[in-house]
């Protein structure tokens, strides 16, 4: 895998990393979002007007138009497994922005995908 493939890569998944964290914070302003007569219509209001949200849906815009890019230089049996790099960056980001938990088994199964994406690159 060249650089500019491995870089591209990271940057689409790095963005959609991105925002997952930006829709869980615009989710965390919002508060839970439920059915209920006549609420549809002020939550949609809250989503679409919720900056973080907004911001999040963004970076997955983004994020597609460079992993189109990333597909066009990488076989997919390649690229596919790098998305596992978004769930280490969201565990360690959602432990420092969110206070969420990192149990041993999480940092165990963190550092089984590390190895694994990084005998996936060496392919």
């Amino acid at each position: 895998m060249t650089t500019v493939s491995f870089a591209l890569i990271l940057i689409g998944v790095l963005l959609n990393a991105a925002a997952q964290l930006m829709l869980k914070a615009g989710t965390n302003v919002i508060g839970v979002i439920g059915a209920g007569q006549g609420a549809w219509i002020s939550q949609i209001q809250n989503i679409v007007l919720q900056p973080f949200i907004v911001g999040g849906l963004t970076c997955y815009v983004f994020s597609v138009a460079i992993w189109i890019a990333a597909l066009s230089r990488v076989p997919v049996s390649v690229a596919y497994p790098m998305l596992s790099i978004g769930y280490v960056v969201n565990a360690m980001a959602a432990r420092y922005l969110f206070g969420e938990s990192l149990s041993a088994t999480k940092l165990g199964g963190i550092a089984v995908i590390i190895v694994g994406v990084w005998l996936v690159s060496k392919s």
